[in-house]
């Protein structure tokens, strides 16, 4: 018999690569969650689900609801049962939880634990996957890369409100026996992605012929840099972890039963370099300016970095950044509507 999967936040821009994967990848039903803020586009659901074949569109339900709330039993039934949970619907914009922290804790804290409440008590649930973010650990000095279980350091009210959420998960796996387990990524890139955002501006301005803004140091010698990661590789890892025997993992440290895995990208990129490699691809010229932008903003860091050797070992890895790189300038461009939106 087919499984089920709850994907929150479905209309998102990860989760809706997530739903794509798994539309091409298995037979499962899928229902998504969704409210549909400034985050959420529904047209990004249409545009992936409408590139398969009308059965398996089918296989798609969206369901609207508001995770600050409790999901009555109207919304409940409406969901039907579900063998597994992604959890990915949440308040990401750091500049947002800076202006709107109170929102954040609503968003990321109260929506976590009404999904937690929903989740334990779902007979025969198989995984609850609750998707958290690099920067629960805070800016990364040269040379470290955190592990999962190191110590957490939120420099703003985003990462704060997902380590939170984060504790609460650990919580209920360790009280309620739910079978949970948390991932931490970072600086997902990839098609249909808000046009806000780093890569998508790089793209267009590039394009264009525009001056790319580079946030920098204090010296404006020294650019950001994260390690990039396409969203199709994250919803390859997350279908990973769901099918992955986990009674393989030796507990983590301080023996919590809680698994958490960093999903990350292959390759380290300061920005400067990502901005080259986009303007290449297009045959552009780079048009550049360096900008003292963390520094003088507080709750931004110019380095994240995770350590990406446990998923290593278990057997997964994802493909090289700058061949995605290539992919997404190419769609983006020949789909130049999701820059402009």
């Amino acid at each position: 018999m087919s499984k089920t999967i709850l994907i929150t936040g479905g209309a998102g821009f990860i989760a809706h690569h997530v739903v794509d994967y798994l539309l091409a990848k298995t037979d499962w039903n899928i229902v998504t969650l969704d409210r549909l803020d400034y985050s959420g586009n529904l047209n990004r659901l249409h545009d992936v689900v409408r590139r398969h074949e009308k059965a398996t569109q089918n296989r798609v339900r969206t369901v609207f609801h508001d995770l600050k709330a409790e999901l009555n039993p109207q919304i409940i039934n409406m969901i039907g049962h579900v063998d597994y949970i992604a959890h990915l619907a949440a308040g990401s914009h750091v500049d947002r939880s800076i202006d709107y922290p109170m929102e954040f804790v609503m968003d990321n804290v109260i929506g976590t634990v009404n999904i937690l409440e929903y989740a334990r008590k779902v007979e025969g649930l198989e995984r609850f996957i609750y998707f958290s973010t690099d920067e629960v650990f805070g800016p990364a000095p040269e040379g470290v890369n955190y592990k999962e279980n190191d110590r957490y350091n939120s420099t703003n009210p985003y990462s704060a409100s997902k380590a939170g959420a984060e504790e609460l998960v650990v919580a209920y796996e360790n009280t309620y026996k739910l079978p949970a387990i948390i991932t931490h990524t970072m600086n997902v890139f990839g098609e249909r992605q808000h046009p806000e955002k780093y890569i998508p501006m790089c793209i267009k301005r590039a394009r264009d012929g525009e001056k790319i803004t580079v946030h920098s140091d204090p010296t404006k010698e020294k650019a950001g840099s994260r390690h990039y990661i396409h969203a199709s590789d994250v919803a390859d890892a997350l279908y990973f972890l769901l099918n992955y025997d986990m009674s393989k993992l030796s507990p983590d440290y301080g023996g919590a039963k809680c698994q958490k895995f960093n999903i990350v990208g292959g390759e380290e990129l300061d920005n400067l370099e990502l901005a080259k490699i986009i303007a290449d691809i297009q045959g552009k010229e780079l048009n550049y300016e360096m900008v003292d932008f963390h520094s003088s903003r507080p709750g931004h860091d110019l380095r994240y970095a995770l350590d990406g050797s446990k998923m290593a070992e278990m057997g997964w890895n994802p493909k090289p950044v700058r061949d995605r790189l290539i992919e997404t300038v190419d769609w983006t461009l020949k789909n130049n509507e999701w820059l402009e939106w």
